[in-house]
């Protein structure tokens, strides 16, 4: 059972993972004018990946000084994701040991 509800987080964390990758990558491609921010799909994709990382985002943006143009949040949970997901969780369930059943 606990084995199970540390594998759906790990897959809710590598899912969140990889949406913050696409957003990072379609943020650049709009910087370099690869994309056209105007496009009905490229906004809606871009809108869908926004709602689903600022709530994420915001904790972190309120904590941390202002470096103009350039965004740190998405790294420091990308970062805080590979500590959960890698050695936190494998960490934990290898401390309950036998006790966890697969």
């Amino acid at each position: 059972m606990i084995y199970a509800l540390f594998a759906i987080l790990s897959l809710l964390l590598t899912a969140l993972f990889w949406v913050i990758v696409a957003q990072v990558v379609i943020s650049w491609l709009f910087v370099f004018k690869v994309l056209d921010p105007y496009s009905r799909v490229v906004a809606t994709i871009t809108e869908v990946l926004e709602r689903i990382t600022a709530p994420i985002y915001r904790p972190i943006r309120k904590l941390m000084p202002d470096f103009g143009p350039i965004d740190l949040s998405p790294m420091i949970v990308i970062l805080g994701i590979i500590v959960l997901r890698d050695i936190l969780f494998p960490g934990i369930l290898m401390e309950l040991g036998p006790t966890v059943t697969r």
